[in-house]
């Protein structure tokens, strides 16, 4: 996919869900939202976070329902690679999805971590196929900052 395609592919799928980015995202403490080094460029965990704030907290299968953590899931990585974009310029410079890393703010009873994770797999894999395929791990996690429902982080190869 071209540049302005993913451009507008970003732009697309954040109007789909009414989501609005603040101008620059900024990390909240001593700390980078992404480092590029030697190939790579790896983001730091993003929750749900639109406009400065949390759209989606609790805990999954308790407060919030698998397609509301599916929902946060897709806004986290649309966040990622909206910081991707503002960071290299365009998305065409990614080459690869390395690794996604999904902690879920999971009750006792919740198993389906995995199926959380699936909603942000589909959007990587939308965004760079055929290059959007990647590792990943989701957890259940008892608490997460802000008391956001997930949170993830990735790890991208950049194009020589």
């Amino acid at each position: 996919m071209e540049a302005s395609t993913r451009k507008l592919w970003l732009a697309r799928q954040t109007a789909e869900r009414g989501i609005t980015f603040e101008d620059e995202i900024r990390p909240g403490a001593h700390y980078e939202v992404a480092v590029e080094h030697e190939g790579q460029i790896w983001v730091s965990g993003q929750i749900p976070r639109v406009q400065g704030r949390i759209v989606v907290t609790g805990r999954v299968g308790e407060d919030v329902s698998l397609d509301q953590a599916r929902h946060a899931a897709e806004v986290s990585t649309l966040r990622a690679l909206a910081i991707l974009q503002a960071r290299l310029g365009c998305l065409s410079r990614v080459a690869r999805v390395l690794r996604m890393t999904v902690y879920v703010q999971s009750s006792a009873g919740f198993t389906q971590q995995s199926e959380v994770a699936d909603a942000a797999s589909a959007l990587l894999y939308g965004a760079f196929a055929p290059s959007g395929g990647h590792t990943r791990t989701s957890v259940g996690v008892y608490q997460l900052p802000k008391n956001a429902a997930v949170e993830l982080d990735f790890v991208f190869a950049l194009a020589r």
